[in-house]
Parts: C-alpha cells; structure tokens; sequence
C-alpha cells in the first residue's frame, strides 16, 4: 500500500515502526481512507501471516493475531501467509536466526536505504524438520517469549497504576475534592486519607489544596551534568540513546553499548529519569534500569531528595509536561527544549510526609519493573543462544522431555 494522506478514522495500517522484538507495536499507527485501503485488497491482513520489514531496519517480524483482521501494510513490510500445516511463529523463529538475518542482510540493496526485495525473501532458507519436532522447538522457544511479553504486560499494569493513582492525587485532586464534599476518598485507607486537606485554596495556577505549595520542577529535581568523552567510557558501559526509548512508556527494555557512538555522552545512574530533549512531543521518558551513559539528546533528571521521586516522575513522563517542553522547545526542524525551560514548569508541591508516601508506592513499583526487565534480558539472552541449536537440529529434544 501507499498510504497517502493520513485519516484518523481510516484503516490502520502497519509499518516497519510496528515491528519489533518478534511483536507488533500499535502505537503510532497510521490511517488510511477506506477508498485508498481498498485499492489495496491484496496486501489486507486476516490474522495468522508473517509480516518481514523489508526497508530501513531490515529483518524485524511478528505474527498478525486475530485481533488486526481488516488491517493493512506498507509497501516497506512483506506479508508472508504460511502454507497449511506450518505455524507461523515457526517461520518467524527462522526469520530471527543468525543465519537467515545473514542472508538478509548481505542480499539487501543499500543505494538509498537498506531495502530487502521480495522476491528474494522467497528463496530465503527455512529449516523445516518433521512437524513434531517443530512443535516442540515452537514450545520451547515459545514459552521463553510468553514469559518476556507477560513481563511486558506486568510492566504496563504497573505502570498505568502509577500514572492514574498521580493524576487522581496531583492533577484532578479527587481525594480533596472528595473530602471537601464530607465523603471518604474511594479506596484509600483512614491514615492515607488523613494525609489529604479538605479544601482548597487559590495560587497562581487556580485551585490547589490547602497547605500545598506552587514551585518549580527545579525546586524539587536537578540535573546532574556528568559529561564523559568517548575515551572516558569502557567499550562495554550500557549507552541508551533516543532510538532506544519507547514512546510513552517509562520502561526502558533495551539498550546498546557505548562503542556504537563516538560523540560526547551523559553519564547516568540507576533509577535516574531520562528524558528526551529532542524532539519532545515524541514523548521518550523513561527510568534508567542500570548505570550507563546516553546521548546528549537526553536530559538525565534526579530529585533532590528521596522524597520527591514520585512528584518528580509523575511530572515528567505526563502529557502535560511533554505538552509544556514541546512549547517551550527551539528550532523548527529539530526543535529541542533544555533543562533550563524544564526546571521553571509549575508544579503543585505537597507536605514532605505526604509526598514519602507517594514517593514510596512508585519506588516499588519502578524496582518491580526494572526486575522484569533485567528477568526478560536474561530470558532473551537463553532464548537467543538455543535458537540457532534447536532450529539447525544440533540440540535435540524428545517428546518426552
């Protein structure tokens, strides 16, 4: 398909973005008109075929579930229906290969970008040993990657409570306006509950509770500015870069090491909050699983104390503040905001009591996430090492095991 012109209650079409990790990402999808998805039948997803990228980050592919019936695909993704009797995670296991990513990658055509053609993803190797010992390897293999993707979904659940409990207490102030009414706040324990005023008050910004002050992000967080050169920096040091953050998640699952880049870097710290300067409306904010270094592109924030670590995480990953950091951002191709614009953000600022306990709930929840992530690194890592050995027949598995 070309998709054309962008229609936000149009067809959902998925491109080489979509693809990641063996999944499909339905963020930032695009829209297509009915009229133009329907010149395009051919290429139009049932559920159960095998999409390749074939441009720009060649090799990426997943399996269409059910769910995405009715969707389409851009001419930069290949949509491979396997044969009757063959599973299709079979054949993306195959994919993922070192030996067929070799093939990809040295039959590919890199005039303008890297571009892998059809007609040699049809003569690509694909191992296809008795369909009993396909299953089996798909099991394997296959419970290692339902493990990662539940942690994914663990790691989403945590995460949306986080973000609705800081919007309940520190944007719509629904306990105080509870309070304020003589009701009890819903589903909050007498000792939390007392933790909240039952009124409000004005400032600056309108209605805030009473007793609660109106600050600057930057009275409460810092930037540290740990500025290393290449040659400061083992070859092995953890480099996240912008490519490496998720759009709207603060769970970073991935990153490189620091010999990709040759340019200068930040260093940062584990439980450090990372935030995207670049180009800010893409909303990369997320929390650093480990120590490392990452791009000068990226504004590396801690609070000033403890305390203020929820207040200072649930600001900074919000839509309002991606919103205010976009506004505020110079440069029209590149626009990027700075530390400086950051720090002067008006924010509501509780009692220090009141914001240990919140603090508290999202540090266990950021541990909890950051140990599904390290759990999903060491599965992968087993998951990538057995794949070659099942799959060539090396490692051999008997039904019985």
């Amino acid at each position: 398909m070309q998709p054309g012109t962008e229609d936000h209650n149009g067809v959902p079409v998925l491109r080489v973005n979509n693809l990641k990790d063996g999944r499909i990402l339905k963020v930032d999808v695009l829209k297509v008109s009915p009229e133009i998805e329907a010149r395009y039948k051919r290429s139009r997803l049932r559920g159960g075929e095998v999409l390749l990228s074939l441009v720009g980050s060649l090799g990426e592919c997943a399996v269409v579930p059910s769910a995405l019936s009715g969707w389409n695909v851009a001419r930069a993704v290949g949509v491979i229906p396997p044969k009757p009797g063959v599973d299709p995670k079979w054949i993306v296991f195959c994919l993922r290969s070192l030996t067929v990513q070799h093939f990809i990658s040295n039959w590919a055509t890199t005039t303008v970008q890297a571009t892998f053609n059809l007609r040699d993803l049809a003569r690509l190797p694909i191992p296809l040993p008795p369909k009993g010992e396909r299953e089996m390897v798909t099991h394997i293999l296959g419970s290692l990657d339902d493990k990662i993707e539940l942690n994914r979904r663990m790691n989403e659940t945590l995460e949306a409570m986080a973000r609705a409990i800081f919007k309940s207490w520190f944007v719509d102030f629904d306990p105080v306006r509870a309070k304020a009414t003589g009701r009890q706040p819903f589903g909050m324990d007498a000792e939390t509950s007392a933790l909240f005023p039952n009124s409000f008050e004005d400032s600056r910004i309108g209605k805030v509770p009473k007793g609660w002050k109106v600050a600057n992000l930057g009275e409460v967080a810092e930037n540290p500015r740990r500025v290393t050169s290449p040659s400061d920096v083992s070859p092995s040091t953890p480099y996240v870069g912008l490519e490496h953050m998720p759009r709207k998640s603060i769970a970073l699952a991935t990153w490189g090491r620091s010999d990709e880049v040759t340019s200068g870097k930040s260093a940062f710290l584990e439980g450090e909050i990372l935030f995207g300067k670049l180009r800010p409306y893409f909303h990369k904010v997320g929390v650093a699983p480990l120590d490392g270094v990452c791009s000068t592109d990226i504004v590396v924030v801690k609070p000033k104390s403890a305390e203020w670590y929820g207040l200072v995480l649930g600001h900074l990953s919000s839509k309002e503040f991606v919103d205010y950091a976009d506004a505020v951002s110079t440069g029209t191709k590149m626009p990027r905001t700075s530390w400086h614009d950051m720090a002067r953000y008006e924010i509501c600022v509780p009692d220090q009591r009141f914001a240990e306990t919140f603090g508290s709930f999202v540090k266990t929840c950021v541990t909890k996430i950051r140990q599904n992530i390290h759990e999903s690194q060491t599965l992968a890592s087993i998951r990538d090492a057995l794949l070659p050995k099942l799959i060539s027949g090396e490692i051999r598995v008997k039904a019985s095991e």
